[in-house]
């Protein structure tokens, strides 16, 4: 029988099948030792009494941070107040997704906070709708234009990304008063939300199903090589082709051959920061498995086609001490 992963605990696997049935399983031993690694949304066959998932089936999609796959879509949770909007944030997550190839949409809550929303709005708009996002304003809290959204992501699995107090758990309250999931306060001191969400899980709302995740603030380019970050940033792209130098990473304001630039003033000053920030990560990244490189070449040698490891210096040293040694004996 085939069915879902709609939660994992511990070793435990929570799935349901297309009948809407539950069951808790337990992975084959064969799958450890494959080193399979299951993901919430994952499709999977169960055994014939239902106790074990015994194969994986093919995923349409998956991510690493939060782990889950089969997404049709990802909705970005921003706060607009309380925590402050933080763009560079936001462009992470969009980043990532991009990376990841997940569609995602950007929904911006607690509009009830704002006293300049429609500059707010303005402003927002003219950065992220031009490079093909979806964008919605709402509150969660006081239940404000949820309907558009709604409609968005009718017949959709949603995974739900954004940092801790942005209100995700309060939007999911909203859409299903019978989910009832705890929600918490931001801190005055630190303005940063704690985080309520302990798990990912996918819950069904009627119609559509949402993958709550915990929030997430930790996410680093370390995963990433500096050539292909800007694949992921179509506003800088565009004027990246014009560069007098083929390998300019467009990060010298001094360069003024950089065609990125000569055209700054084009380019949101957020979107410039986020995507240096990005580069400097991406780059302590390459800058790793460079020594890493040197290291492994340094302890191993290519004889014909084989792969050998060297012998340290310290040893060779004693090896050639000891044969002195025995020829010394041995006249």
């Amino acid at each position: 029988m085939q069915a879902q992963v709609y939660k994992i605990h511990s070793d435990f696997y929570y799935v349901k099948n297309f009948e809407h049935e539950s069951f808790t399983c337990k992975l084959r031993d064969i799958l450890k030792k494959q080193k399979i690694d299951i993901k919430v949304g994952d499709f999977v066959e169960l055994s014939e009494d239902n106790n074990f998932i015994s194969s994986l089936l093919d995923r349409k999609n998956s991510l690493n941070r939060p782990k889950i796959s089969n997404i049709d879509c990802a909705l970005v949770v921003c706060a607009l107040k309380e925590p402050e909007l933080d763009l560079i944030q936001l462009n992470r997550y969009l980043t990532y997704l991009k990376y990841n190839n997940i569609d995602c949409a950007i929904c911006f809550n607690k509009e009830d906070l704002i006293e300049d929303l429609s500059d707010k709005k303005a402003k927002i708009i003219s950065i992220y709708e031009k490079l093909g996002y979806k964008l919605f304003f709402i509150s969660a809290k006081d239940k404000l234009d949820l309907e558009e959204l709604h409609d968005f992501i009718q017949n959709k699995t949603i995974v739900l990304c954004g940092m801790s107090g942005v209100g995700k758990s309060t939007l999911l309250n909203a859409f299903n008063s019978e989910i009832n999931i705890k929600t918490g306060e931001v801190s005055k001191k630190t303005q940063r939300g704690c985080h309520t969400t302990r798990h990912c899980e996918i819950i069904d709302c009627r119609g559509f199903k949402i993958a709550d995740t915990p929030g997430f603030s930790c996410l680093k380019f370390d995963f990433l090589l500096p050539d292909k970050l800007l694949e992921l940033f179509d506003d800088i792209k565009v004027f990246a082709h014009d560069c007098k130098y083929s390998d300019c990473m467009h990060n010298n304001l001094d360069d003024f051959s950089c065609n990125v630039v000569k055209n700054l003033d084009k380019i949101d000053k957020k979107r410039y920061e986020s995507y240096l920030l990005f580069l400097s990560e991406s780059l302590e990244y390459k800058n790793l498995i460079s020594k890493r490189s040197i290291k492994n070449e340094a302890l191993n040698k290519n004889t014909g086609n084989k792969l050998q490891t060297k012998i340290s210096k310290r040893k060779r040293e004693l090896s050639r001490n000891t044969t002195k040694q025995q020829i010394k004996d041995y006249e």
